[in-house]
């Protein structure tokens, strides 16, 4: 699986931290610290990929 750049960042909007990856539009997940927000990027990448492998 090719490598993609994650943001992540605290949001004081949403009270928890949010993890972003640019390359995916609308790719995004949050977390209550950022090691969740990346592992739950991580899972929405993976479905965000085979979404867009079953669309192609």
């Amino acid at each position: 699986m090719k490598d993609y750049h994650i943001n992540i960042f605290y949001s004081q909007e949403d009270g928890s931290y949010i993890a972003d990856i640019p390359d995916l539009k609308y790719c995004s997940a949050s977390g209550v610290t950022p090691q969740k927000a990346l592992e739950e990027v991580l899972v929405a990448q993976k479905l965000w990929l085979e979404e867009a492998k079953e669309m192609e």
